[in-house]
């Protein structure tokens, strides 16, 4: 991943494409899979993901090619908002009320880690609109 200005490319290859989408499969890897040592310690993680993009009308996209997608940096902060920060607020604000409220540990740890369902859902409903906010494109190497 490299950050531009206003923007995060993700080096990748295009997989296969369909009528309307190109999907191209990118190497996610964490901060650790730059480490000298991360060998040592086998917490390196990286992996294969394939993601959609909207095809561009007018522009061929054989499979194989080598591309970046971008996403817009204020999408990613988003993103990044939605899938951890949000979440984790969920879960902390939740287990210290109920344990302020008097519950157990046991039973405020349950309540504030269910409370993330319906959190889930809500973004599972809302995906087709998600995804159409969080729109990558696809710029030639």
């Amino acid at each position: 991943m490299t950050q531009g200005g206003e923007a995060i490319f993700h080096p990748g290859i295009i997989e296969k494409t369909d009528n309307q989408s190109v999907y191209v499969k990118i190497l996610s890897s964490s901060a650790c899979s730059s480490c000298t040592v991360k060998g040592a310690c086998n917490l390196a993680e990286s992996q294969e993901k394939v993601v959609e993009v909207r095809k561009q009308q007018g522009r061929e996209y054989p499979v194989g090619t080598p591309v970046d997608v971008v996403m817009s940096r204020s999408s990613g902060t988003k993103a990044v908002l939605l899938a951890y920060l949000v979440p984790f607020a969920i879960v902390v604000l939740s287990l210290i009320l109920l344990t302020a409220a008097g519950a157990g540990e046991g039973i405020s740890a349950l309540v504030s880690l269910a409370l993330l369902v319906p959190y889930y859902l809500l973004l599972y409903r809302f995906r087709n609109k998600l995804k159409k906010e969080f729109e990558f494109t696809i710029q030639s190497k």
